[in-house]
């Protein structure tokens, strides 16, 4: 028999947890009803009739509304449901904040403590470029370092190519140098040789503005074109830096030193249902903590916007709230694009119907916790609490922008499942056994566990612990596979 879920009492679809097929009996709360048609896992199926018109009711909230008669046992999907979205909206402050269920734990990880008073959950050695440029020569120092030196007793290895530090203008130009002294200055890093070119627009003198303090034996500079050969010279600094940086040890500090970033990517139609609410367990646990976690991808606030803004800590933080989501409109409309094109083929797939679909389910990485804060692309952390922070979509684009606002790991959930890392550790999460089954090369949580008798808190625990390790320098799929990037957001004209 086909299993269904109703995700809220008042909803009237319910989510397919086992592929239903038409004609068959089924039973999902007090409703029994008939298959219509097939319905794929994932995918929803109408308990009531919904007229031409009416809304579509998941997560107890509108999701769209029917574009014909809908009667029970249909499937409902993006052939019989449409958005409701349209335009800018108008919004007014309606506070209503949460009592976190969690208590504070003694609990601890073991990071490296820096000069600077940050705290970094891995210590690795980066190559990090002010311009796309010198990614070659970059590449060339680290393959031979990493020859010669043999360095185990530091956690990786790396440079972060990319292609920008020259030809751009305006805001694209001060990202670009934002977000990279963002990565210079992460604490992740013991140690960061910049490099670069000599003539790109991002000089090196330029940067070091947006830099500001830092620690002058662990981050040094070397402009290729001043020296005779870059290799050998940038070769000779990284081992100055490494013999520095190897002597780093680990040592106790509370959880409340984490700083986790929320993401999604390759949702589907349990992403709202399993690892979402985890991920938002975890962040109301972690700031009951006195912790920090930030959640981005302001398009897929759209349509669920108005549950964040009414957890704003104040009216000044409400206002950044609703700037934050018209901003990002505003940004659509001036590229002459559809604010609500979205979702992506493969979200629908699994079963994701409208924005509002997707929005309600991915606001619940953030839990139920007050804003705090919201920030702006490439800014820092200024306050622990859970925090918005202004970035789109894109999975590495907005895993690294969580990254330059010094979140040491991200949490990342899917139900398509990627093999992608940002630059700071990216734990993937699943939302459904399958996926976790086929790519466990990939996969390193598996929340789909809440469909299959598992409780919440029992779950939550588990996570809680697991993060813990990863935090302790437990190693991630995609770092043992050594898949690390960043992307910079770039909105405007490349010359």
């Amino acid at each position: 028999m086909a299993k269904f879920l109703l995700v809220n009492p008042n909803d009237n679809v319910a989510v397919c947890l086992e592929a239903g097929k038409a004609g068959e009996r089924i039973e999902v709360g007090n409703y029994q009803l008939n298959l219509v048609d097939d319905v794929p896992v994932g995918h929803k199926v109408a308990l009531k009739t919904i007229g031409q018109g009416e809304d579509v009711i998941k997560y107890g909230a509108p999701i769209g509304h029917a574009t014909q008669e809908v009667t029970v046992g249909k499937h409902v999907h993006t052939h019989n449901l449409k958005t409701n979205l349209s335009g800018n909206l108008v919004y007014s402050f309606n506070q209503k904040l949460n009592q976190l269920r969690y208590g504070k734990r003694d609990l601890t990880f073991n990071g490296f403590k820096r000069s600077n008073g940050k705290v970094g959950i891995r210590n690795e050695l980066w190559i990090v470029p002010t311009v796309g440029c010198v990614n070659g020569q970059a590449q060339q120092i680290i393959d031979r370092f990493v020859r010669e030196m043999n360095p185990t007793d530091i956690d990786s290895v790396e440079v972060f190519k990319h292609s920008y530090g020259c030809s751009q203008l305006g805001d694209d130009h001060e990202n670009t140098q934002k977000a990279l002294a963002d990565v210079i200055n992460h604490p992740n890093a013991g140690g960061v040789l910049v490099i670069g070119l000599g003539c790109e627009n991002n000089q090196i003198k330029h940067l070091k503005k947006f830099i500001g303090d830092y620690d002058e034996s662990r981050v040094r500079y070397m402009v290729a074109q001043e020296v005779e050969d870059e290799v050998e010279a940038g070769l000779a600094m990284l081992k100055e830096i490494y013999a520095i940086m190897r002597q780093d040890k680990r040592e106790a500090v509370p959880v409340s030193e984490l700083k986790v970033g929320l993401k999604c990517g390759g949702s589907d139609g349990f992403s709202g249902i399993t690892a979402n609410p985890l991920v938002g367990a975890f962040s109301d646990f972690l700031v009951a903590q006195g912790g920090t976690t930030i959640l981005t991808e302001v398009p897929e606030m759209f349509g669920a916007e108005t549950i964040l803004m009414e957890r704003a800590i104040n009216k000044e933080v409400f206002e950044k709230t609703v700037s934050l989501i018209n901003d990002f409109k505003d940004y659509y409309n001036k590229h002459n694009l559809p604010i609500y094109e979205n979702p992506s083929p493969g979200n629908k797939d699994g079963g994701i119907s409208t924005l509002e679909d997707k929005s309600l389910g991915c606001t619940q990485k953030g839990g139920t916790a007050t804003v705090v804060d919201v920030l702006k692309y490439a800014e820092p952390i200024r306050k622990n609490g859970l925090n918005l922070l202004s970035a789109p979509g894109n999975d590495l684009v907005a895993a690294s922008a969580l990254g330059f606002s010094g979140c040491q790991l991200v949490l990342f959930t899917t139900g398509r499942g990627t093999p992608f890392g940002s630059f700071v550790p990216t734990m993937k999460i699943s939302t459904n056994s399958d996926l976790y089954n086929k790519k466990k090369n990939w996969i390193d949580f598996n929340a789909g566990q809440l469909l299959e008798g598992k409780t919440m808190d029992e779950l939550l625990e588990d996570f809680i612990q697991y993060v813990i390790k990863v935090a302790n320098g437990e190693k991630l799929n995609h770092e043992k596979s050594g898949f690390r990037e960043i992307a910079i957001f770039k909105t405007g004209v490349t010359l």
